[in-house]
């Protein structure tokens, strides 16, 4: 069996969630400053890059980040880019944790139309994809918003989404869609009917074969997303923290059957540079424990 057979396998029917390791250049600075390392502490974007990706293989090389708990893990360009412990990260993961290696590959949010944000343009992308995939990369990740329930807007996200997905299959990787609803949507509920029957609709027009996963916001009603999990082209469907405490996200994704966690800032709550690796290692343990709980309850 192939590698990327074997991976496909594991996140089809392996227990586990995905860590969200990709924040970029604009999230980056709050990440850092989450985790006790203020802007003083680094001179520009090459010391802040390598400030972000020592707290990233801090984590990933921690005996409590592991492959029984955790299904795959999404990357920054410039994590997929460097090294951890000697080799590839992507490498790394899948040789060394057995954790499956994603790609966040949009570049950004376009200004608010329509209550929505779409993807900025994505230059260069099928050549990113073909060099991820030749560094050992499963799949990609992609975020757009939704802000209101507007029906032109989320129309907008979604035929975005599987426009750029169709472009990612075509280089032979898995896409995770995510259209985000926003935590904050004044409509929120709403807005999530129309953006899973724009979902459903997209599933249904995909070809047998065509496997996607799709990361979305924990929904207002519990089970709202069963469809899109029971659909034949869906692999899996994660959810996102999206600004949620660990704690609130846990509660409400344990009440989401069949979705798992891909959780990024709620992940890494209260760990922090100054820790020892003890502490650390401790800390990460415990979130680890509680999202795996969540995503199998």
């Amino acid at each position: 069996m192939s590698t990327f057979d074997d991976q496909l396998e594991k996140i089809q029917t392996a227990p586990g969630f995905i860590a969200a390791l990709d924040q970029s250049g604009g999230s980056t600075p709050k990440a850092l400053a989450a985790y006790g390392i203020g802007e003083d502490e680094w001179d520009g974007e090459d010391e802040m890059f390598d400030a972000v990706h020592a707290m990233r293989t801090r984590i990933v090389a921690s005996p409590s980040f592991d492959g029984d708990r955790i299904l795959g893990a999404i990357l920054f360009e410039g994590t997929m880019d460097r090294d951890v412990d000697g080799l590839p990260t992507a490498t790394y993961l899948w040789a060394r944790k057995r954790v499956v290696p994603f790609l966040k590959v949009d570049k950004g949010l376009a200004p608010v139309e329509n209550g929505v944000q779409v993807m900025k343009p994505i230059p260069g992308l099928d050549a990113t994809l073909e060099r991820a995939r030749g560094m050992g990369i499963f799949g990609t990740k992609m975020r757009s918003v939704v802000k209101e329930a507007n029906p032109d807007g989320i129309a907008a996200i979604v035929d975005q989404q599987f426009e750029v997905g169709r472009q990612i299959l075509g280089h032979g990787l898995v896409p995770i869609l995510e259209p985000e609803v926003d935590i904050h949507c004044p409509d929120k509920a709403e807005a999530e009917r129309l953006l899973r029957d724009a979902i459903m609709a997209g599933l249904d027009a995909l070809d047998a074969g065509q496997n996607v996963m799709l990361k979305l916001t924990l929904p207002e009603v519990d089970g709202f997303y069963t469809p899109c999990i029971e659909h034949p082209n869906v692999l899996k469907v994660v959810a996102l923290s999206g600004g949620y405490s660990r704690e609130e996200a846990n509660e409400r994704l344990a009440r989401q059957p069949g979705m798992v966690a891909s959780f990024s800032r709620a992940l890494v709550e209260g760990l922090g540079a100054q820790q020892s690796d003890e502490e650390f290692d401790a800390g990460l343990d415990a979130a680890i424990e509680g999202i795996f709980r969540a995503s199998m309850a």
